[in-house]
C-alpha cells in the first residue's frame, strides 16, 4: 500500500496516484477495444468507458 504523496509540501491521498495511473491504461484499452471492433457491442459507449476505468482503477487498488 502506498503512503501519502508529497508534492511541494501538499499531501495527496494514494487514490490520486492510482487514478492518474489508471487513466493511460484505460486509454490504451479503449483504443484496443475500438480497433478490434469490440466496442460496438457496448450498449451505451460512455458507460462502457467509465466502467472500464472503474475496473482498471479497482484492479490497481487491489493488486498494487
Amino acid at each position: 500500500m502506498l503512503t501519502e504523496l508529497n508534492v511541494a509540501g501538499v499531501l495527496f491521498a494514494p487514490i490520486v496516484l492510482y487514478c492518474l495511473v489508471a487513466l493511460p491504461i484505460t486509454l490504451v484499452l479503449r483504443a484496443l477495444l475500438w480497433r478490434s471492433g469490440l466496442a460496438r457491442w457496448g450498449w451505451h459507449l460512455p458507460l462502457l468507458e467509465v466502467a472500464l476505468y472503474v475496473c482498471v482503477l479497482s484492479l490497481l487498488v487491489m493488486y498494487a
